[in-house]
């Protein structure tokens, strides 16, 4: 069973990214092909990059690296789930990716965003360059989650079928990436 990790990038104290994040937790543990591991970026609390080595060189000094880097290696296969802030994602995100760097090559990635009118299509264009570098292989879907204040009954984030469809597909398609991207790590 593929280990998949879904980041959650929201770390604003009542933002709407809990509810998001627990929506797509719940898809995937219901899913029932992954063992989940839900990283959500404010429990982690990785420190501004401040490693002395680069990260390709996997010589990590700080306790936070060493228990990032056995995260990241130990899943298979992500869910990026973030906010879309000032056209791009959120610090982070970028933090998060940037501890570590082998340990994300040749997985399959995808995202969950959202945000106003754009619904966070600017951050995850944004992003995709970024893991694209790492060696990750994007899905073909994403989640895009325009006005998701909209979404919320009595907190919790209900998402519309389009959203559901599309989550279901991204499952689909990271089982199908992690199969074949597996003999090449």
């Amino acid at each position: 069973m593929p280990k998949l990790m879904i980041i959650l990038g929201s770390v604003r104290e009542g933002g709407i990214g809990q509810s998001v994040g627990s929506w797509v937790r719940k898809a995937a543990e219901e899913d029932g092909r992954f063992e989940v591991d839900f990283a959500d970026l404010r429990e982690v609390a990785l420190p501004l990059m401040d490693e002395p080595n680069h990260p390709r060189l996997q010589q990590y000094t700080r306790p936070q690296t060493i228990e990032w880097s056995k995260r990241v290696s130990g899943a298979d296969a992500f869910i990026f789930a973030f906010p879309e802030y000032n056209h791009s994602y959120s610090a982070p995100i970028k933090n998060a990716i940037d501890h570590v760097s082998l340990e994300w090559d040749r997985k399959p990635v995808s995202f969950v965003n959202w945000g106003g009118n754009s619904g966070g299509t600017r951050a995850q264009a944004a992003l995709r360059p970024v893991v694209t570098a790492l060696g990750m292989v994007m899905t073909h879907g994403l989640v895009e989650i325009n006005f998701p204040q909209q979404h919320l009954e009595e907190g919790v984030f209900e998402p519309n079928e389009q959203q559901r469809t599309v989550m279901g597909l991204i499952l689909d398609e990271l089982v199908a990436l992690d199969g074949a991207l597996q003999p090449l790590r």
